[in-house]
């Protein structure tokens, strides 16, 4: 621990200094906002991003994005569903040839517009589509309307330390030249590794850079080339470069082929494009895609790292990453800025119970264990995703180093018929199928499970899954995320379960007959001030009613047993049925929960217990 310098008193002191303005930075601020926790949000950048970047936000994203309030605005301006459902393969993309694009082959993606039943049954939130250039001011608009003047661009930390009682920042406004300090209790690193990583002195281990990618992010007219108005993602094999290259509409007012701006991607091997100029990139995307003279602008090139980076560790003392400063993946599958979102629903419930005095420190403890692993899985399946697209182009006889004319004749193989010709087009159409994991892998999204001591074990076991990417088996297994169900009142209102959990407060649901668990519950709020609510479900008895038997069939208990929900939606402990002590044993699963914070409740005790 770096010991903080005298210094006579900071001039900003606020209980979470947040570093970073992107995804994470901002879900952050307005997660902490809505928990009733004063941040203040530092970003070196001077605004929002000023690229596409990501865009794909799935269904559990989206219900995070859902609680703080911009679901809806959101999806106002993302991809509409029906042109967001599946992924194209095509041979080249405009020119004389008549073969030339030509589709390939097509797969569902995203659950097929929300169509799918398993997609449908996970959440009543659909997938979004809406890059980072879009979706960045949706988030600091909101951010800034729950925190008014706690958000500040172009404010640089140049600077911090840290004792065992809080940090100490320093802060560049780069608009004025001025320094300023801030005293933090706990600082959350969301910079993308810029900065914070480095003075906390946390590394990064992985693969690293597998290879390098050049992005076009352009406005032109493609209405009559890019056929498939279903299609998000246009994979295209490109004879004249002998590289796959990736095309994707951008919006923002048209989608599908009317899109107004796309961006262009090539990943290339070897050394890559940081020796081509812009111009040079943007002479290959025309050859890549055969419009040598189409009218466009390019609004920007960029070149950056294929790679699959993961934080040693989380956490330095009061100091955590979150986002891509503790984890970086390469874009296929869209799990980088989803996980920076979870990332920040998991570890902000967290210091807001501690900032307020309902846990002890020592919940802060389960952010890495509870995290770091499903981020290490999910660079696992985005370096996957990556390295099946590199195999697929092998498969279709793809070869940098071949003439156009060569790489065409290999493409005909697969159209010839031929039976000579039959095991390369089985082998090329064998790797397309395989890519259908990339935006098909439900259970990467939904499926991970919790371990750690905020986590309460029940004594089962696990079954085994029936396809461990692919196929999102709900359970109230402890440490799963809340299984979806849609729920009546006795007015007949239908509301999904997630909004059931309000933002920071446990919830106890119980069977029909669970009403011992309920009383429970209330008993243990009253007594210890801890922020829990209780309801019954179940088909024709309780509080709310299951008309689907969606809850039913995957609660995992009794009519008399019960399941606690954290505050981010994870299943904390479950009980198959009744208990001869129901407040003694709920009282002992939030004890461990909270860390020890389920304390006696006369002064004395809690005197010798102090808050955090």
């Amino acid at each position: 621990m770096i010991p903080v310098s005298p210094v006579k008193r900071a001039d900003i002191d606020v209980p979470v200094l947040i570093v970073g303005g992107g995804g994470a930075g901002l879900t952050c601020s307005m997660l902490l906002s809505q928990l009733g926790i004063e941040t203040l949000l530092v970003s070196a950048l001077p605004t929002t991003s000023i690229l596409p970047k990501a865009h794909v936000l799935n269904q559990r994203t989206m219900e995070i994005l859902d609680d703080v309030g911009i679901a809806e605005a959101i999806y106002a301006k993302s991809t509409p569903a029906e042109n967001m459902s599946a992924m194209g393969w095509y041979a080249g993309f405009a020119g004389a040839d008549p073969e030339m694009g030509r589709l390939i082959a097509k797969l569902e993606t995203w659950g097929g517009g929300y169509t799918n039943v398993n997609w449908i049954q996970a959440s009543p939130c659909r997938s979004a589509n809406l890059p980072q250039i879009r979706l960045e001011p949706i988030m600091k608009a909101r951010a800034d309307a729950l925190n008014p003047g706690g958000v500040r661009f172009h404010h640089e930390l140049t600077r911090l330390e840290q004792d065992d009682e809080g940090v100490l920042a320093w802060v560049l406004n780069s608009d004025t030249g001025s320094e300023y300090t801030v005293r933090a209790r706990y600082l959350l690193g969301c910079d993308g590794g810029r900065t914070i990583p480095r003075l906390v002195g946390i590394a990064h281990e992985g693969l690293g850079v597998i290879a390098q990618t050049a992005t076009a992010h352009i406005s032109a007219d493609l209405s009559k080339l890019a056929k498939d108005p279903d299609v998000l993602i246009r994979w295209i094999w490109c004879p004249a470069i002998g590289e796959m290259a990736v095309l994707v509409p951008m919006g923002p007012d048209h989608w599908g082929p009317d899109s107004e701006e796309w961006v262009f991607h090539v990943t290339y091997r070897g050394e890559g494009p940081k020796d081509l100029t812009d111009d040079q990139i943007e002479q290959t995307m025309r050859l890549a895609l055969g419009i040598p003279d189409l009218p466009m602008k390019v609004h920007k090139v960029t070149r950056w790292a294929l790679e699959g980076v993961l934080a040693s560790k989380f956490r330095a003392g009061r100091v955590f990453l979150v986002g891509d400063a503790a984890h970086r993946h390469p874009p296929t599958g869209g799990l980088g800025l989803t996980s920076g979102i979870q990332d920040a629903h998991n570890l902000c419930w967290k210091l807001a119970a501690v900032l307020k005095g309902e846990a002890e420190k020592a919940l802060l403890d389960t952010y890495e264990a509870e995290r770091r692993p499903v981020d290490a899985r999910n660079i696992q399946r985005s370096m996957e995703n990556s390295m099946a697209h590199m195999e697929a182009g092998a498969a279709f006889g793809l070869n940098p180093a071949a003439s156009a004319e060569e790489n065409w004749a290999q493409f005909r193989r697969i159209l010839s018929g031929r039976p000579d010709d039959a095991g390369f087009r089985s082998g090329a159409l064998r790797a397309i199928r395989r890519l259908s994991m990339e935006a098909n892998e439900l259970n990467v999204e939904y499926g991970y499970r919790y371990q750690s001591a905020a986590i309460v074990p029940d004594g089962s076991s696990l079954p085994e899954a029936i396809d461990d990417i692919r196929l999102y088996e709900p359970s109230t297994f402890p440490g799963s995320p809340l299984p979806h169900a849609w729920l009546d009142d006795e007015a007949g209102n239908r509301l999904p379960i997630k909004d059931l959990v309000k933002p920071g407060r446990f919830l106890l649901i119980a069977g029909e007959r669970g009403e011992p668990w309920c009383s429970a519950a209330l008993a243990l709020a009253a007594e210890h001030g801890l922020p829990i609510d209780a309801v019954r479900i179940g088909h024709i008895d309780g509080d709310l009613f299951d008309p689907r038997l969606a809850w039913a069939q995957f609660r995992g208990i009794s009519d008399k047993g019960a399941v606690l929900v954290r505050p981010d939606r994870v299943v904390s402990w479950r009980h198959s049925g009744a208990a001869a002590d129901p407040q003694g044993v709920l009282g002992e699963a939030l004890r461990r929960v909270l860390a020890h914070r389920v304390v006696p409740t006369d002064a004395s005790a809690a005197e010798q217990t102090p808050a955090e």
